[in-house]
């Protein structure tokens, strides 16, 4: 099987609490994810549900052709303001890690996405993710790129 990998980068210009606050809430994603996907988280959260190890999130989303999935991750690693990685548990994909890694910098915050996923069925995998999957995939982060700098402002360098 082969795993695909994609490495982003983004500074925003808000405070490590902020972002931490931000990022770490399932409730979120929903507002940095396009709105055609139609993701909705369907864990019971609240906004004040503080992010840990071991913590189970599902979703229904749209990924393609409008086809309506479920998805469910698991929180397995956190360390408080600096990282956390969510893996797929169950969903479109044969692997999915993805880090999210926070360090503060003048002005802002370097937020940093490390994507590592997969797609099974062999070379039929391959040719999916080389015409549609990977864009797909590619789309989607440009897109929360865009929400995050329409949401918090663009970051200039101070």
């Amino acid at each position: 099987m082969k795993t695909y990998a994609l490495k982003l980068k983004q500074n925003i210009p808000i405070s490590l609490d902020e972002a931490w606050d931000f990022f770490s809430s399932p409730l979120n994603l929903a507002k940095i994810t396009p709105p055609e996907m139609k993701f909705v988280v369907t864990s019971d959260y609240t906004d004040n549900t503080v992010m840990y190890p071991g913590m189970i999130i599902t979703y229904k989303i749209t990924p393609l052709f409008g086809i309506k999935m479920s998805w469910m991750t698991e929180i397995t690693h956190v360390e408080d303001h600096k990282y956390f990685v969510d893996e797929q548990r169950f969903g479109p994909y044969a692997l999915w890690h993805h880090q999210h890694h926070f360090k503060e910098i003048p002005g802002g915050v370097e937020m940093t996405d490390l994507l590592h996923y997969a797609i099974g069925y062999g070379v039929i995998g391959q040719i999916g993710n080389a015409v549609l999957v990977g864009k797909q995939v590619k789309k989607i982060f440009d897109y929360r790129v865009k929400a995050v700098d329409k949401l918090f402002g663009n970051y200039e360098a101070k």
